[in-house]
């Protein structure tokens, strides 16, 4: 290409960032390279976004996954081509599976090199296969209107692919041939006279080239009618799964809840376990310590309703899960606004798909009171027993006890909790309240890739200080994710849950099998990260469960990265863990006569 190929390739990927810009997108992760720089120079010089620089693909892929889960605005990554592109895998599966949304741009190298031994040409076209909810591969710019037009559209719509029902990741592979940078001085890329200008300027009301709309989804007045019927039941119970939207969701499902008198078992990224309302017309809004009171088998069976209500994704509680597989007689319904089906334990007798919030709402508006006096106390009185055999726990000698603590230090917060045990220990030792806890975590894959990073985005689209709480290997899995900590804007505060190694196999059964459990699953790798985080310019400091609540908040308060590191001890934590579940399960017992 010569000089004027460098105008056709300015003045294409300016087309794509105005086009992205139009369509709502203003956060973008950059991971550098060459053959991105068309888009990253036409993004730097738009105006329109907020433009943050990370060395690390994988990185910058999460932040920008991070950013999707609060905002519900895609964010995108872009990356120059090779294996660059393969690096952002993981973050896409977390996107698809839990229903985020995420923009995917990828520079690659024109036609002409894929599969001719180019260097750093490998096959980027439909990388990702079936979790993308879509994937477009742009032709070689061109100053041809007609391309110019049809590349438009593809970017309005690989933003409203990201951004629709369900929401999630789209790939938007864009070739350049070279030259890459743009010509020295000014580049005009208007119009000439005989140009097509909404090829070349876009519509000239601002609006994306295509707009799309997706229409709300909700049952019409008979379906409606007919679901109220199957509400209008004595033993009635919603299980509130992690959802999409829960900042959405979660008051809807609560509002719900209020109105049949069901008991509700609100996972804690359903967006209805914190920020309740008491004294709206319950005496409990969500139920507490199910994940340890279902673990008795006569207080499994005490508990048989005539009907269950399942909202979003399957709970994060196994036992809440098996519970639900032991009711697969009773009916069932499973309310769900996304592609990917959410009954993995085959119980649900039917399934509903629809737009959750407002479904919730228009049954709200219309159901009346029908649980039975008698089916409400029973689970009022487990609530009561979880509750106070947790406040009575005197030794805080176990990692879930960092949950109480940390709600006595923030009546309101942004929360990031990492997969593996922090998001177990919040849903079984976190008491339901009205502490305005807004809930985030990667529990779509469940992994414990990416956690930092997501964090930082998360950050970015909150608009605040976020709390993270993670263990020691999801900290090492992204410490590449530690140099977010630059951006003068975000500010995490690391709970570093330190138990050196694999804490969450202590839970299970292999734990008997030594010596191979601790070489081969436990894995202690005892790392200081006192030595990653003064990498980053990052303050570590050690803290105990007693000065937990003060330096948690003092921290939140500062508005600065920080690691509080909490060292624990992975035996210790299993025991008063198992001593913990007793005796909840013992009061519950006794509650239940």
């Amino acid at each position: 290409m010569s000089a004027s190929g460098a105008v056709v390739n300015t003045r294409w990927a300016r087309a794509i960032t105005d086009e992205l810009a139009r369509s709502g997108v203003r956060e973008i992760a950059v991971a550098p390279g060459s053959r991105s720089t068309p888009l990253v120079m036409a993004l730097a010089v738009d105006g329109r976004f907020r433009l943050r620089v990370h060395l690390d693909e994988r990185s910058a892929a999460f932040f920008a996954l991070g950013v999707g889960k609060v905002s519900g605005t895609p964010a995108a990554v872009l990356t120059t081509s090779g294996t660059a592109v393969a690096n952002l895998l993981p973050a896409v599966v977390e996107s698809a599976q839990a229903e985020t949304p995420l923009l995917v741009l990828t520079a690659d190298r024109p036609p002409r090199l894929r599969g001719a031994d180019a260097n750093q040409a490998i096959d980027q076209a439909g990388i990702f296969g079936s979790f993308v909810r879509a994937s477009f591969d742009l032709a070689v710019p061109t100053g041809d209107d007609p391309a110019l037009r049809h590349m438009r559209t593809c970017v309005s719509r690989a933003v409203g692919a990201a951004a629709g029902h369900p929401m999630g990741p789209v790939h938007l592979n864009v070739p350049f041939d070279k030259p890459l940078e743009p010509v020295e001085g000014p580049v005009d890329v208007s119009p000439a006279p005989d140009r097509d200008p909404l090829a070349v300027s876009g519509r000239p009301d601002g609006r994306p080239y295509t707009t799309i709309v997706r229409a709300a989804r909700i049952p019409a007045g008979p379906e409606l009618d007919d679901l109220v019927r199957r509400l209008n039941t004595p033993r009635g119970m919603i299980v509130a799964g992690p959802v999409p939207e829960p900042d959405r969701v979660g008051p809807e499902v609560r509002r719900l809840a209020r109105a049949t008198g069901f008991p509700l078992l609100a996972d804690p990224l359903s967006g209805a376990r914190f920020g309740s309302d008491a004294a709206a017309g319950s005496e409990v809004d969500a139920v507490a310590g199910y994940d340890l009171f279902l673990r008795a088998p006569e207080v499994r069976a005490a508990l048989r309703p005539s009907f269950v209500l399942r909202v979003g994704q399957s709970p994060t509680s196994a036992v809440l899960t098996e519970w639900l597989v032991e009711q697969r007689d009773v009916p069932s319904l499973v309310v769900d606004g996304g592609a990917r089906w959410k009954d993995h334990g085959a119980g649900a007798t039917d399934y509903l798909i629809t737009d959750l919030a407002d479904t919730m709402r228009a049954l709200a508006e219309r159901v009346h009171a029908a649980a039975s006096t008698e089916w409400a106390d029973r689970w009022v009185a487990l609530d009561r027993a979880a509750r106070g055999a947790l406040d009575d726990d005197g030794t805080r000698l176990h990692e879930g006890a960092v949950w109480p603590e940390l709600a006595r230090a923030l009546p309101e917060a942004l929360v990031f909790v990492s997969s593996s045990m922090p998001i177990r220990d919040l849903d079984a030792f976190a008491v339901p309240s009205d502490r305005r806890w807004r809930v985030y975590g990667n529990r779509g894959a469940s992994g414990i890739d990416g956690i930092v990073s997501t964090a930082f985005g998360a950050a970015a689209a909150g608009g605040r200080t976020v709390l993270c709480v993670l263990g020691d290997l999801a900290l090492f899995h992204d410490q590449n994710g530690l140099l977010w900590s630059r951006e003068p804007d975000l500010a995490v505060v690391f709970l570093l849950v330190d138990n050196d190694g694999g804490g969450i196999f202590h839970m299970l059964p292999i734990v008997e099998h030594e010596p191979e459990f601790t070489t081969y699953f436990a894995t202690p790798h005892g790392l200081d990260f006192r030595h990653a985080a003064a990498l980053h310019g990052i303050e570590l400091r050690d803290v105990t469960m007693d000065g937990l609540a003060r330096e948690v908040a003092a921290a939140e308060a500062a508005r600065r990265t920080v690691v509080l590191r909490l060292r624990t001890d992975r035996e210790q934590n299993r025991t008063r863990r198992a001593e913990l579940t007793d005796e909840v399960v013992r009061r519950a017992r006794a509650a239940l006569g």
